[in-house]
């Protein structure tokens, strides 16, 4: 996911981002692409709307749209709250309003229902699932399985760093079969690391 926002430079290989390699994307591309890897990013002395109306601005949209997203992360009653001071959930939904207020077309999201109560996952369910109707591209890394399986079209595994295959989301036991075949993976290269021995 670092790899495809730019935030680690590949070995090897290249990265493409909407047709055009990492390197040579104008900055012009990164409007159409909202993420959230690890933790939000805000300014911590700012307050949730100031924070909010700052990302809409970094991504060039209309800061008009911040009132909205409020609304529609059930972030009002702390707009006007400095950041340092929300709760871990609602650091969470201020960093999910911030990646997707712009109606980016490429998201991006590791970890998405972090600190999440149950009603904010169903919110963050609903908003993924209408703008992958949208037309949005969503990429979600996620140890959720079950809440993965409930909007992901498709689930690629990684082990390590490799793709290791996909997983098959219908099957009665989703997280049993997910260990087995990381466990199988492990196995496998733990004796091809023999045999190279």
């Amino acid at each position: 996911m670092r790899l495809a926002l730019g935030m680690l430079r590949p070995q090897r290989g290249t990265v493409r981002l909407f047709g055009e390699s990492l390197e040579s994307a104008p900055t012009s591309t990164w409007a159409g692409v909202g993420a959230l890897i690890e933790m939000p990013l805000a300014y911590p002395e700012l307050t949730v709307r100031e924070n909010l109306r700052i990302a809409c601005l970094l991504h060039g949209t209309d800061p008009d749209r911040v009132e909205h997203s409020l609304d529609a992360w059930r972030l009002t009653p702390v707009a006007d709250r400095r950041f340092r001071r929300l709760s871990l959930g609602n650091r969470q939904r201020v960093g999910l309003a911030a990646a997707l207020q712009h109606d980016p077309r490429l998201i991006v999201l590791d970890e998405p229902s972090n600190a999440l109560d149950p009603a904010s996952v169903i919110l963050l369910r609903d908003q993924l699932t209408r703008r992958a109707g949208e037309g949005s591209a969503v990429l979600v890394s996620s140890h959720h399985l079950d809440e993965v399986a409930r909007i992901a079209d498709r689930v690629l595994l990684m082990n390590a760093g490799r793709l290791i295959g996909e997983l098959d989301t219908t099957g009665p036991d989703l997280e049993r079969a997910f260990f087995e075949r990381i466990r199988e993976d492990d196995e496998h290269h733990l004796r091809a690391g023999e045999v190279a021995r």
